[in-house]
Order: structure tokens, then C-alpha cells, then sequence
């Protein structure tokens, strides 16, 4: 390895760990914030929250290689331009396309790295960590019984304290409902003051009750008009209520059960699923085509061919294929009483055949956009590694024209053109998933479009181009002004001399 590309190794490497692992945690605070309440209040423990940064860390990388390949090249061609060290290289008589080349190489790798990536790794982090974020969601707020307000989370029982003490323990005025026959408020107890613990590593709750009185009314359900009932009351000095709070911990779902999503799979697992859903159509509109014939009475092809080949009747044929059997028939339908049930017949057996043949074929276009789902998910595999080089491409070519690094216009450069990919691919995913684009086009476009910026700045970078410097636009404007003044001039002179 050559020195000069040791040197631009060296100047790449350092930006690109250090942007990607910037670009990960942004993207990791964005999924914190955006599912902040559900983790509020639950008590998960750091290794949930551990298992879940970890999982979301290894889902945005695909998404974060593009960006930071496009912000580590834009701040290493910029740091190189900056120190001038790009125009000793250039002096040298070292074209702009050699000094890439080393750049140019690492950046396929980390395109390569993300396919790998996109098809094994980040298949596995969405189902670990969407199962887990899943069980979170689900999972029920800790324990937190407040005063003057009924406590509903365990389940069959309403509770509702006057006060509750500093402590966390000790309570006034305790009210509690059971509610497990589902009879209503026939079982009431009220105690003048308790303690609230938990016991067996918070399995358990246990409400401590102090002087206080139980009601219970037992209803008689043998029916009849005479509806008698029994009442029992019964007080203490001290009772224990033990509830279970097995509901409140955090149950894993069965994995197997987010296998069917498109993120879950790699590509061989969607191409089985794409070509799987195809067969299911063929096989379902081959159904529907066979089934079609139970609605009809009298196949007009057939009869033609019977009375074509055996009677040799040319003119019975032709008045079939004109339809005067049909006009006869309705000009019959008040003297026929037969006729007119037969019509009413078909014209309900039209109405079924319409609305199955409905129904068939929403089915068929939900099954479409299966389809349509599990290509796009299986071309994107491809689109964001292609991604990644094309970022370089753009971020290499600005880079060595601008001549400025660090995190000034490298960053907001940066941001413009992932806005614009984001965007592009939003569009296209949404029109292919519909089936308004195909598939290819859709995926592809946004790639596209950043390709041809791409080829253009690295055009413009192997000519000297100044793009980024005002004096260079302040020449066009005095030539559209002096342009201007001249045509202006002249309508004056036209005018005056008229």
C-alpha cells in the first residue's frame, strides 16, 4: 500500500467509526422517545432495557451506514482540501480519481458488510427486539395504589384508600371491592387503617387491615319472583388479604408468532413467500374460473357448438348470436308466469356470482400487496448496501470541492441529501407496495437519483469545478444584468425613435 493511500485510509476510517456510532445513537434516542411511555413506570430492569438498546442499536444499522459513509467522506475529502493537502496531491500530477481510489474500495466493502448485514443480522434484531418491545407494551405498570382514587389493575378487585402515608406502607381509610363472582359491590370491605406489602420477591401483595368490617350478600339464583337474599357481616381487629400480582410481570410472547412479517425474513425466505402467495392466486382464480359455471343454466358457447355440429341449424345460430331468443323471451315475461321466475332466478344468481366475484378479488389485491410487501422488503436488502456507495460517491465528489471539514457544512450537506433519499424511498416503497410502480422501479429510484448527483459532483470534482465559491455566480448575474440592460436600452431607443 502506497503512502498516499494509507494517508486517505487513515483520514477515512476515523471519521466513518466515529460518524456511525453518532448517527446510531441519534437514531437509538429517536426510538427512546418515540416509545418512552411504554417503558414508564414498569419496572423491566437493566437487562430488558439493555437487550432492547442492543437489538434497536443493531435495526438502525442499515439505515446509518449510508449517512455516515456520506458524512465521514465529506469530512475527509474536506479535511484533506481544507489543510491543502488535496492540491499538493493534484500538483503532483495525481489525478482526483487515484486519490479516491483506496476510499473508493473501502466503501464497497462496507456495501458488501451491509448487505451481509441487511440479510442476516438485521432479520434476527427485528424479531428479538420487536417480540421484547412487544412483551414491554403489554407489560402492566408497577404497583401504585393512590389516594382517592380506585385502584383497578388486579384483577377482581377495586381498591381505594383515604391516605396514604410517607412510608409506602401504612394506610387510612381502605376500601376494597371484590368483584371475582361479577355480582357487582355484593362483597365490600372497609377497614379503618392497614399496611401494604409485597412478600416471595414481590409475587404477592398484601393488604394488613385493621379494624374494619366485611360485607358479603349472597343472592339466591333458584329463580321464581320471590327473590331472597342473604346478608353477612363480619368484623375484625386484624385480617390479611393476599392478592397475587403474577399479572404484573413481563411475559415473553413465543417468537414464532412475528415470524411472518417481511422484516423477520431474509431473501430466500421472502422469495418463498413471494412465490408461495403467487401460487395461492393462480390456484384461487383456477377455483374461482371452475366455480363460475354453478351459476349458469345455459352455456351459449355449447348450445352454438351442439347446434353448429349435429343440426347443422346456420340459421338457429344466427339468431342465437343476435339475441332475439333473449328479446322473445322478455317480450313474453307478462304472458309467461314460468318465464319471469326463471328471469328472477338468474338475475339473483347474477347478483351472487357479482358479489363473490367482489370478494374474490379483494382477496386476490390483498394478496397482491403481499406480494408487493415482500419484494420491496427483499430489493431493499440490496438498495440500502448499493446505498452506502453511492453516498460515498456524493460525499467524496463535495468533499474535494467545498474543501472544509469538520461538522459545519459537512453535517448540513449531509442531512440534505439523506432528507431527499428518505423521501424518494418513502414515495417509491408506497407506490410499489400498491402496485401503482413496478416493484423494480420503485425500490431502485431513489438510488438512481442520488447516482446521477453522484456522477455529476464527481464530474465536477475531476474538472476543478468551483460549484461552492459566490464569486463564480456573481460573474452569471452581471452578465444576466448586462444582458438585460442592453435589451432594455434598446426597447428605449426603439421607442423614443417611434
Amino acid at each position: 500500500m502506497k503512502k498516499i493511500d494509507l494517508l486517505v485510509i487513515r483520514s477515512f476510517i476515523g471519521p466513518f467509526i466515529l460518524t456511525t456510532c453518532v448517527v446510531v445513537f441519534i437514531f437509538l434516542m429517536r426510538f427512546l422517545m418515540l416509545y418512552f411511555n411504554d417503558f414508564v413506570g414498569k419496572d423491566l430492569g437493566y437487562d430488558v432495557f439493555g437487550k432492547l438498546f442492543i437489538y434497536f442499536s443493531l435495526i438502525t444499522v442499515p439505515i446509518s451506514l449510508p449517512l455516515s459513509v456520506l458524512l465521514a467522506s465529506l469530512m475527509c475529502f474536506g479535511n484533506l482540501g481544507e489543510y491543502s493537502e488535496l492540491t499538493a496531491i493534484k500538483a503532483a500530477g495525481i489525478p482526483i480519481s487515484r486519490v479516491l481510489l483506496p476510499a473508493v474500495i473501502f466503501a464497497f466493502g462496507v456495501s458488501m458488510f451491509s448487505l451481509w448485514f441487511n440479510n442476516t443480522i438485521n432479520p434476527w434484531a427485528n424479531l428479538k427486539g420487536y417480540s421484547l418491545l412487544y412483551d414491554v407494551k403489554t407489560t402492566k405498570v408497577t404497583l401504585n395504589v393512590k389516594e382517592g382514587i380506585f385502584y383497578r389493575e388486579i384483577p377482581g378487585y377495586k381498591i381505594k384508600v383515604v391516605k396514604k402515608f410517607p412510608d409506602g406502607r401504612t394506610l387510612k381509610g381502605v376500601t376494597i371491592y371484590n368483584h371475582n363472582t361479577n355480582d357487582g359491590n355484593v362483597n365490600v370491605t372497609l377497614a379503618d387503617s392497614g399496611k401494604m406489602y409485597t412478600m416471595y420477591d414481590n409475587n404477592y401483595l398484601v393488604f394488613e387491615l385493621f379494624n374494619g368490617t366485611n360485607y358479603v350478600e349472597y343472592k339466591n339464583n333458584t329463580g321464581g319472583n320471590y327473590n331472597e337474599t342473604q346478608f353477612v357481616k363480619n368484623s375484625f381487629k386484624q385480617n390479611k388479604m393476599v392478592f397475587s400480582l403474577e399479572s404484573f410481570g413481563m411475559k415473553r410472547t413465543d417468537e414464532s408468532q412475528f415470524k411472518y412479517h417481511e422484516y423477520m425474513k431474509n431473501i430466500s425466505q421472502l422469495n418463498k413467500q413471494a412465490d408461495s402467495i403467487r401460487r395461492e392466486i393462480i390456484v384461487s382464480q383456477k377455483n374461482q374460473a371452475d366455480n363460475i359455471g354453478q351459476f349458469y343454466n345455459f352455456h351459449l358457447k355449447k348450445q352454438i357448438v351442439v347446434v353448429d355440429t349435429i343440426k347443422r341449424d346456420t340459421v338457429q345460430v344466427k339468431k342465437i348470436l343476435a339475441g332475439k331468443w333473449i328479446d322473445s323471451k322478455f317480450a313474453n315475461l307478462e304472458k309467461d308466469k314460468r318465464s319471469l321466475e326463471t328471469f328472477e332466478v338468474a338475475i339473483t344468481q347474477a347478483k351472487n356470482l357479482r358479489d363473490q366475484l367482489q370478494t374474490n378479488t379483494d382477496i386476490f389485491l390483498s394478496k397482491r400487496r403481499d406480494v408487493f410487501k415482500a419484494e420491496v422488503e427483499k430489493w431493499h436488502k440490496f438498495t440500502m448496501a448499493f446505498a452506502c456507495f453511492v453516498m460515498f460517491l456524493i460525499g467524496s465528489s463535495l468533499g474535494s470541492i467545498i474543501k472544509k471539514g469538520g461538522f459545519g457544512m459537512p453535517v448540513l450537506l449531509s442531512i440534505t441529501f439523506f432528507i431527499l433519499m428518505y423521501i424518494l424511498m418513502q414515495l417509491g416503497d408506497k407506490y410499489a407496495k400498491e402496485g401503482i410502480w413496478p416493484v423494480i422501479i420503485g425500490v431502485w429510484m431513489p438510488d438512481f437519483v442520488l447516482l446521477l448527483f453522484g456522477v455529476y459532483f464527481l464530474y465536477k470534482a475531476t474538472n476543478d469545478a468551483r460549484l461552492f465559491e459566490s464569486d463564480i455566480y456573481d460573474v452569471y448575474f452581471d452578465k444576466i444584468k448586462i444582458y438585460w440592460k442592453k435589451k432594455f436600452a434598446k426597447r428605449m431607443t426603439v421607442s423614443n425613435a417611434s
